[in-house]
């Protein structure tokens, strides 16, 4: 999985096209992802003797990796990421030739 906790990511498909955040949490295992912003939903909290009104939450439900790309920092455009090795450790590099706004 190429994204990690603290990148900016644009999500490409799903009700939440086109907004961007920061990835808050990553799940390798199920490939998903808490974005900021995205895929929020509301949860009822019943009352109870703290809050005894109850309440609404606002939840961060994780999305699908496959439905959000990486932002470009030098450019601001959704991209693909490869791997090079610099003195020997190994860094993500923007790949200039595969923008996806172009599909």
């Amino acid at each position: 999985m190429n994204i990690k906790k603290g990148d900016t990511v644009i999500v490409i498909s799903g009700a939440d096209r086109g907004k961007t955040g920061v990835v808050q949490l990553v799940h390798p295992k199920l490939e998903k992802v808490v974005v900021e912003g995205v895929n929020v939903h509301k949860k009822h909290v019943k009352p109870s003797q703290s809050v005894p009104e109850g309440s609404l939450k606002d939840i961060y439900v994780p999305i699908h990796v496959s439905n959000v790309a990486l932002l470009d920092p030098k450019t601001g455009r959704p991209t693909r990421v490869h791997h090079k090795v610099v003195k020997g450790k190994k860094i993500r590099v923007a790949d200039s030739g595969a923008s996806l706004d172009d599909k």
